[in-house]
Formats: structure tokens, sequence, C-alpha cells
């Protein structure tokens, strides 16, 4: 069987060395150099780093896997659709060769938080259970080594890879929310919003999809599930709900609020999310408060990094679109120093507006400062994270709040969130 794996990365790499262990021939290729060259081609797969050899193109493939975070529109790419393959993502192929228990988790935000809940959940009932995908662990590399284990899986999953899976099956899913991202991919919103749903088409009767009431949008493009719907909310009645500062399943309680120690409304409804998640895969309620009892967070969102003279510094690298930020800004009682800029996902910051009052500065750096001060005219422009960081600091006053949830994705000056965030806790503890 031949088997093409355009993009390399964490999930190429780790799909091609799975397809290679499985007796496949395996071409790798990304348009980068790559680091693991020497290490792919021992286990006998054809590399090519720096560039798609116009070559691959006249090969009969048997199967093509496409890192979901290429666009289709490369031309490498958009030739084999054009030839009518379908491009496969790395979780698929992995799960074809596992006997595992999910829960999958995708929206435009929340999703990070609610799956390593879920994980560490999952964890209370096998120590091997873990969060893949999109989260960044690929679920090739546990496929590789445990098999045909009975495990359970938390998949953090994005549209980009709801568009390469043919049979991924969760016995569990949730849409968090739907909020404007990744226009500059899918064109418009009913093409995202739709492809976000995706979540729950292989389900079955007795699986779970949890219905976020409380968002319109999910309210309105979940349509013909094909397993029980799960309804939840904050601030009505559902299936999974909150009264009176206890989070309800069915009626009967769950857990208590107060155990939670991440701020904001947000996380009370990722926290309720998951534990129920976790409940319908056989996570007790005893280990639930255990686990929400003492998880502290999630690194890159609205993450502490430090206090310095009275000020506060939090990382919430991973607030790459406005709603990410608007849901940080109301997390604080007080007006923030927002430092924003990045990548233009060509989303628009409109939605920002009538938050204003809870930014007390906005120090704009990277691609889009100028779009962003459009939107707040007293911004501070700079030229980037460094820069940001240190106007800031001169800017904070005791009791102060500097907060980096930037609203764009890294991708104008750093290789992703992450980085972006590391960066950002390296700037600050070294004030």
């Amino acid at each position: 069987m031949k088997v093409l794996v355009i993009g390399a990365a964490l999930s190429g790499c780790a799909v091609a060395k799975l397809c290679a262990a499985k007796g496949m021939e395996v071409t790798l290729t990304d348009k980068k150099e790559i680091p693991e060259k020497e290490a792919l081609e021992a286990l006998g797969i054809q590399v090519y780093p720096e560039g798609h050899p116009d070559h691959l193109k006249e090969v009969k493939w048997d199967m093509i896997v496409k890192n979901p975070g290429i666009p289709d529109y490369v031309p490498f790419v958009s030739y084999f659709k054009e030839k009518g393959y379908f491009l496969y993502n790395e979780l698929e192929v992995a799960q074809s060769f596992a006997n595992y228990r999910y829960g999958a988790v995708t929206g435009t935000n929340g999703k990070t938080t609610t799956v390593t809940i879920l994980k560490e959940l999952l964890k209370t009932l096998d120590e091997r259970n873990d969060g893949v995908g999109n989260i960044g662990l690929p679920l090739s590399d546990l496929v590789l080594h445990y098999g045909r284990e009975p495990l359970s899986m938390a998949v953090e999953i994005s549209a980009f890879q709801l568009l390469g899976v043919k049979n991924f099956h969760p016995e569990v899913s949730v849409c968090t929310n739907l909020t404007p991202d990744h226009l500059d991919v899918f064109g418009d919103l009913d093409n995202y919003y739709k492809t976000k749903m995706l979540v729950y088409a292989n389900q079955k009767d007795d699986d779970w999809f949890l219905l976020n009431l409380d968002d319109e949008n999910c309210v309105k493009y979940a349509k013909d599930v094909p397993c029980k719907v799960v309804t939840y909310s904050l601030y009505q009645d559902a299936d999974l709900c909150l009264k009176d500062g206890i989070v309800y399943l069915f009626g009967k309680e769950l857990f208590p609020t107060q155990i939670l120690r991440i701020p904001g409304m947000h996380n009370v409804s990722n926290a309720m999310v998951a534990a129920a998640m976790a409940y319908k895969m056989g996570v007790s309620k005893d280990s639930i408060f255990n686990v929400l009892s003492n998880f502290a967070g999630v690194e890159h969102r609205i993450q502490f990094v430090r206090e310095l003279d009275g000020v506060r510094y939090y990382n919430d690298s991973k607030g790459t679109n406005p709603d990410s930020t608007i849901v940080a800004l109301k997390a604080f009682n007080k007006p923030v120093i927002l430092l924003g800029g990045g990548y233009d996902k060509h989303t628009g910051f409109e939605s920002i507006k009538p938050y204003r009052e809870r930014i007390k500065h906005l120090v704009a750096f990277g691609a889009t400062k100028h779009q962003l001060q459009e939107i707040v005219p007293d911004a501070i422009l700079v030229e980037d994270l460094a820069e940001a960081v240190d106007r800031a600091h001169k800017l904070a006053e005791d009791g102060d709040i500097v907060l980096l949830s930037p609203m764009c994705a890294s991708w104008d000056q750093f290789p992703n969130f992450e980085v972006r965030g590391h960066e950002f806790v390296r700037l600050v503890q070294e004030l």
C-alpha cells in the first residue's frame, strides 16, 4: 500500500512512522526542512524536505494523509483534490489501527481547557489514557506504543481535522461554541460552522452529543444529530446545568463550582462539559470532585505568570480570535492592560468594541496593530512582543493586570501560539 504524507511536523512524522510499522510504503514531503529525516529514512520512509517534487504527482497513491495546517488551496494539495483523492488526516488513520474510546471536543474556543480536564479525569481510569489531536500529541504515537489495548482518549479536534475524517467515532462529543474564525481558509461562516458539526457524524444511538443552549449558533447548526442530545447551559434549565453554585447532570449533583481554581464563568462551562463527558465514559463522581479541585489551568490559557510590584501578568497566547479575548477580559473584575495583535485571519475586531471599558490600555503589535488602532484609537503601537511587554511594564501601576491575549494567530512573528506564549513568559520573568 503506497501512502503519501504531506506535511511533516508532529502529526505527519507520527503517522508516517505508524504506517511504516504497519508495512506500508510511505513517502513524506514537506516544504521545510525535516529534522527527523535520517531517523525516518532508517525506518524505510522516503523523505523529501524543502519542497514537494513534481514526480510525486505521477504516482498512484492508495492513501494521502495531509497535515490539517496545510490549506487545500496550496497547489501541490489542490492537484490531488482535483484528481479526486480524499485527503485523510493523522487522527483518522491512527484510529483505524486502535480500539480506543473517544471523547471529542471541537468548537471555536474552550477546546484545550476542556480536553485537558477530560484527559486528567480519564487518567483516573488508566494512567495511559491521554489527550490527543489538536492539543499537540498525535494519536499515532499512542497507537504505535499501545496498539489495540482498550484505552480512552480525550480528543481536541479542529475544523481542519474534521475535514479529513471518515470513520472517527466518539462515544461522547461536544461543540463548545461557534464564533467567527479561520475565514481566511473557509471563506464564510456557514461553511466553517457546518464543518464543526461533523464531530457527531459517525456517532450511534447510545452515544452523547452535548449541545450548548447558551450559544445560538450551536443550537442553529446542530441538525440531524444521530445520537442522544444532552443539552447544557450556565443560565437555564438543561440536562447539564448550573443552579445555586451546583452543577447538575440529569437532576443529580455532579460537583459544586466552589471547588474550581480556574477563573471565569467560561471555565465553569468547560469544567461541567468535561465532567459530563468523563461521567459518560465511566469516571466516578468522587474522581470528578478530586480532579476538579486540583486542576490549576492550562498553559497559554489565562495562565498566571507572576506578580511584580503589585502587577499581575497573565499569558493567554491561545486567545487567537476576538471572542476568545472577550472571554479572557470577562474573567477579570477590573480593566486590564491588554497586549494584542498578530497574523490577520480576516475575522475583524468589531466584536471587541462593546468591551472597550474592560481595557485600561491596549498595546498593539504585529501585522494587525493598525487594524486594532481603528477599533481602539488610543492604542499604543509597537513592533513586537518584546517591545509590548516593556511598554506594558512601564505603564502598569500597583494593582494592575497585564494580559497577553492577542486576538490573532501567531504566524506573522512566531511559528505557533505556544512559542509566542513561552516568549511572553520569558520576557515577563526577566522584568
